[in-house]
């Protein structure tokens, strides 16, 4: 395995290039065809040989709390670069994710993720934020999709779990669907907040029981992020934890 951290940069680059080439006549097929199952496939298969080219090696515990028949809005933890990628491969499910509208001018990428059912969100509007909640709610009570959603909206500069935004809580409560915390660990060692290149090393990824929303409504918030920070810092160890400012 490659040790130099820029060397295996290179190599993941100059992969997503030639990927890109030869996946983009593909996709076009696909798209015609609607086949948006089939793209998400094949973005697990990147996500899956972009972490080898990193020598990343994942452990995967809690899987028996995911009934792959249901759907859930995931919410995790977020201290590095490497969390979106990494927890889109290793959730048992085809995963939707809500994204910074800015994400979607890429080309083919942002073609691609607006097909396949990813959510383009402006973080400078209430409004708009509100219209891409309510775009994923549709998309789970019609499609019956699962959404990932990293609740502090931002990467955490310390490794230390920092004030969540409500905006996942009311997807959960406005489709009724569960909420699986999510705990990810090793992340921030292997590229911090400002890192460039990724270090070799190993992650873990736990999938906590599901906490049910069915009849929750607006005033229960509160106490569901509390229960889901809680939930997601108790494996943590003592270098994460909760901030004051969450309430």
């Amino acid at each position: 395995m490659i040790k130099s951290g820029k060397m295996r940069t290179v190599i993941l680059l100059a992969f997503y290039v030639i990927t890109i080439i030869l996946v983009s006549p593909v996709l076009v097929v696909l798209w015609a065809l609607g086949k948006k199952d089939s793209v998400l496939d094949i973005g697990k298969w990147v996500m899956g040989v972009s972490r080898w080219i990193l020598g990343i090696k994942i452990e995967v515990e809690g899987l028996e709390n995911v009934d792959p028949a249901r759907s859930y809005v995931y919410m995790a933890n977020h201290v590095s670069f490497l969390d979106g990628p990494l927890l889109f491969y290793v959730i048992p499910q085809r995963v939707r994710v809500i994204l910074k509208k800015s994400i979607f001018r890429i080309p083919v990428a942002g073609q691609t993720m607006r097909f396949i059912g990813f959510i383009p969100i402006d973080k400078k509007s209430m409004s708009g934020g509100r219209r891409s909640i309510d775009k994923a709610v549709q998309a789970i009570k019609e499609k019956g999709y699962s959404f990932l959603i990293f609740p502090e909206g931002t990467r955490s500069r310390d490794g230390k779990l920092h004030k969540f935004k409500r905006g996942g809580f009311f997807l959960a409560i406005a489709a009724q669907v569960p909420i699986i915390p999510v705990t990810i660990k090793g992340t921030f060692e292997l590229m911090p907040r400002g890192r460039i290149f990724v270090r070799q090393g190993k992650i873990k990824v736990i999938f906590h029981p599901p906490i049910e929303t069915a009849g929750k409504i607006l005033a229960d918030i509160p106490a569901l992020i509390t229960q889901v920070a809680q939930t997601i810092t108790v494996t943590q160890g003592t270098e994460y934890y909760v901030t004051d400012s969450i309430a």
